[in-house]
């Protein structure tokens, strides 16, 4: 089974910078699509960004396009998302999602795989 670790995850201040990994083992791990999600306490999840493996294209939500850069090592079976110039809202459960083939790439319930999130704190 496909099975992912998310971890870079902390307490920083508005203005500062975070690297996310996530690293997958098990699978066809380079045919999947992979996206970051973040879900701030007590509200939904959203899409942050997303990578395709087969099309080399990056998908980003309008809140962090311009600051946020998601990447990936094939070596490491890794995925990375660069956050700069953090913001308090922010702040949420930062969870890495994988499906070979998702229906959506912004709908959460469209991927199959997901790691158990790290946290992401931004102060003021």
């Amino acid at each position: 089974q496909v099975q992912l670790v998310e971890s870079g995850g902390g307490l920083v201040q508005a203005g500062d910078s975070l690297e996310l990994s996530c690293v997958a083992s098990g699978g066809t791990y380079g045919m999947f699509y992979m996206a970051w999600f973040r879900q701030p306490p007590g509200k939904e999840r959203e899409f942050v960004a997303g990578l395709s493996w087969t099309d080399m294209n990056a998908d980003y939500s309008d809140s962090v396009a311009g600051r946020f850069t998601i990447s990936r090592d094939n070596v490491k079976n890794a995925v990375y998302l660069q956050m700069n110039s953090l913001k308090p809202g922010d702040t949420g459960l930062y969870s890495c999602a994988a499906d070979i083939a998702p229906g959506s790439r912004w709908d959460s319930t469209a991927y199959k795989y997901w790691g158990p999130g790290t946290q992401v704190a931004v102060s003021s």
